[in-house]
């Protein structure tokens, strides 16, 4: 068969466009983007990490996190600039402690020249205080257990508050000796300033807390130290002023 005979004569009156292949995007309108152009194509949007979380932008588009601002802890910071500060706190706590431990053990089994429990129980009854019996073993026990939490810095405020309540009375009982002794007048002159010296150590151990060397210090009051350690403040002083007011009542001064 010869190929040309599929071709049309030379008298052919038809419509040659009938009889050709259409083209792809020849039932598209004109003005619409051609779908395999590559000169006209717009450039393609750049890839978009999804974000998890976030409201999407504008047309459904995953909204960009906002920039954040990269400081410094300024809880590390205040940590840093501390310098010796806790390990001035630490020997504060350990110095204070062990006089409470000492006097304590000196007051129950009379060790280093002390009193024990009988003479100390002696002592309470001349100052005055009433339900010496009781007094005797609370007064010597908390002692020691005021000087073990404060060299170990567990429940700091707690145990400085007590140390503190129990150094007031000692005080009130001490000036009331002096005034019965009429030597008043030298009361800080004769070796007493050794304890006021101490009853203010203790009241800054309340205030100031155990700092991080100690078993208190992870928690707030060893860290930031306000109006817990207030609060202690004023309890452990007025428990002192109360124990004496219900115990002894006597007036120091007069």
């Amino acid at each position: 068969m010869d190929p040309e005979d599929d071709l049309p004569s030379a008298n052919y009156s038809g419509d040659f466009e009938t009889t050709a292949i259409p083209r792809y995007d020849s039932a598209k309108p004109a003005d619409q983007q051609q779908p395999f152009a590559l000169l006209n194509d717009p450039e393609p949007l750049p890839y978009v990490q999804p974000s998890t979380g976030l409201a999407p932008g504008a047309y459904g588009t995953p909204a960009a996190a906002a920039p954040t601002e990269i400081g410094v802890d300024p809880e590390r910071s205040v940590e840093h600039r501390r310098g010796t500060q806790d390990l001035g706190l630490l020997l504060l706590r350990v110095a204070v402690g062990v006089l409470f431990i000492g006097h304590g053990l000196q007051k129950v089994f009379g060790w280093w020249g002390g009193p024990g429990l009988d003479g100390f129980r002696d002592q309470l009854t001349d100052v005055g205080f009433r339900n010496a019996d009781i007094l005797t073993y609370v007064a010597a026990g908390g002692q020691i257990a005021a000087g073990i939490l404060l060299v170990l810095g567990l429940f700091t405020p707690i145990a400085a508050a007590g140390a503190l309540g129990y150094l007031v009375t000692a005080t009130l009982a001490e000036a009331t000796l002096a005034h019965n002794e009429a030597r008043l007048s030298s009361f800080l002159a004769d070796g007493h300033e050794y304890q006021i010296v101490l009853l203010v150590a203790v009241a800054a151990i309340v205030l100031v807390g155990p700092g991080k060397y100690g078993l208190d210090a992870g928690r707030g009051w060893a860290r930031r130290p306000f109006v817990g350690s207030a609060a202690a403040l004023i309890l452990g002083a007025g428990a002192g002023v109360a124990i004496w007011v219900l115990l002894n009542g006597t007036n120091p001064l007069g």
